[in-house]
């Protein structure tokens, strides 16, 4: 399984981005799909995830700016950012999950004037 992360970048408070995670060597809709964020100086924590038949679950800090999605035809899952915030400020990895984790290498966001 291999995933390969993309779209993160410098924004400024109140922008957005949206994030994509390009999944291979695998079935793509048989996994769970997540993002997770490690900030400095603290632990890695779930942000969103997708199950394989479209239900999300959301990180509280970031329900109702964040928005996950997934086009299994592209073998694809992104994540629709806005309204970002300093606090959101991480590296952001690809999560994909059935009977193992799988990673991917991340990708920074960065809130900043």
């Amino acid at each position: 399984v291999q995933l390969q992360a993309s779209g993160g970048g410098l924004v400024q408070p109140g922008g957005s981005l949206r994030l994509s995670c390009a999944a291979s060597g695998l079935i793509f809709s048989d996994y769970a799909m997540s993002w997770y964020r490690r900030a400095p100086g603290k632990q890695r924590e779930l942000v969103a995830s997708i199950g394989t038949t479209g239900t999300t679950n959301y990180a509280y800090s970031v329900k109702g700016r964040f928005t996950i999605s997934r086009d299994n035809a592209k073998n694809t899952v992104y994540l629709q950012m806005n309204s970002l915030k300093p606090e959101d400020t991480a590296v952001y990895y690809c999560n994909a999950r059935r009977f193992r984790e799988n990673w991917g290498q991340g990708t920074q966001v960065t809130v900043s004037s």
